[in-house]
């Protein structure tokens, strides 16, 4: 791959496949990060900032909507796509989410969900982040049980609809013009998809304090008390929850696609340490313990890039398929960001050594999109016909 960046740690090469157009729009990714990101990532991450001023910078790098890499139908191919998620992750996780909940996650539910007036309109400001989103789901009381309980409603009045209830832990929110605001209907029982105004009467926004991982992303408590939405707000093509999950398939395996990218940065890490570490007279390098350990990690890297490839060349289709994915890619991502820090001993708790922030950042990966314990649960139904959710 002489024209695009290189990927130490995928030993099995599947970064080779791509074209030579992607193989340069990722270059140029990785050199703008490399200049203008990595430089304050550490300091930023200390004290918690937000990344909102990295957007527009990345936007205009066209990643998403360069002819270069578009195929006949304009859209880029899911292996690309995929890279970039990984590129994003392999620098640090909340770079990808801050960039990836507006042009992957708030884009996507506007795509599956929105009408083709609405998806026209509102497509161009997405890309170039002048119409930011984000996407509001889970609740301070239902997290992986909100599906049968959701708390928040929309009640239809003559003008449109009259919203109340709260939303947890939605990332970007505060960052973000609009907020997608999931909610149960009033009296019909249909789940409903709103695009609220960030800044509409009886929407409250607070940060969620004292997070110990993914600190650059500025998770938020939102509060809306008879918040005013007009029909012409509403996503039409979202009425169920079934509806929910077809937007979200996709997204659903893109963990594979982050757990790798963090696990490459874990990787790259724990090796230039290994070969500048000097113990007993020579680089750590050569000694069997560390070399274990390197090797355990890239064998992680290996599964863990097969799935996500395997999901960008047999798109997901079922609602069992992304649990397996989740589950698998977070525990290879624990056991990876553990080894790395471990091979650089005590030094590998400092922040400027990298792995520790993938350490701590793994912690949020291995939690969000269900718990490995629920994904479990998803999966064994499957596996069994019977459901252990409840008794």
């Amino acid at each position: 791959m002489t024209d695009g960046p290189d990927y130490p740690g995928d030993v099995l090469g599947f970064a080779e496949d791509l074209t030579g157009a992607e193989r340069r729009k990722l270059a140029a990714l990785r050199a703008h990060l490399d200049e203008h990101v990595r430089p304050v990532l550490v300091d930023r991450w200390e004290r918690g900032e937000n990344l909102a001023d990295i957007r527009e910078p990345l936007a205009a790098l066209h990643l998403l909507d360069d002819p270069a890499v578009l195929d006949a139908d304009g859209r880029v191919r899911p292996l690309y796509r995929g890279f970039v998620t990984l590129e994003l992750c392999r620098l640090d996780l909340a770079v990808s989410i801050t960039y990836g909940g507006q042009v992957g996650m708030f884009r996507t539910v506007v795509h599956a969900g929105g009408s083709p007036e609405q998806i026209a309109e509102w497509d161009p400001g997405i890309l170039d982040f002048s119409f930011t989103g984000c996407f509001a789901l889970s609740e301070p009381d239902h997290g992986s049980d909100v599906a049968g309980g959701m708390e928040t409603t929309a009640r239809r009045t003559d003008a449109g609809w009259v919203i109340d209830g709260a939303k947890r832990w939605i990332g970007n929110a505060t960052i973000s013009d609009n907020i997608v605001v999931v909610a149960r209907e009033e009296g019909a029982g249909r789940i409903l998809a709103f695009v609220v105004p960030a800044d509409a009467p009886g929407v409250r926004r607070e940060v969620i304090a004292h997070k110990g991982a993914a600190r650059l992303v500025h998770n938020a408590d939102v509060l809306l008390t008879s918040v005013f939405v007009p029909e012409e707000r509403r996503l039409p093509r979202i009425e169920s929850f079934r509806d929910i999950n077809r937007a979200f398939r996709r997204l659903r395996a893109d963990i594979a696609w982050s757990s790798a990218g963090m696990q490459l940065g874990a990787y790259d890490a724990a090796i230039r340490y290994a070969r500048g570490r000097m113990q007993f007279g020579r680089p750590i390098a050569g000694f069997q313990l560390i070399q274990d350990k390197l090797v355990r990690i890239a064998a992680n890297i290996a599964q863990t890039l097969a799935l996500a490839v395997r999901t960008a060349t047999h798109p997901i289709t079922d609602d069992v398929s992304p649990s397996l994915v989740k589950l698998v890619a977070a525990d290879r991502l624990r056991e990876t960001v553990s080894l790395a820090r471990e091979s650089m001993g005590g030094n590998g708790i400092l922040l400027t050594g990298d792995a520790m922030r993938f350490f701590a950042d793994a912690e949020a990966m291995y939690t969000f999109e269900g718990t490995r314990d629920v994904n479990t649960l998803i999966v064994g139904r499957a596996l069994t016909g019977q459901s252990a959710f409840t008794r």
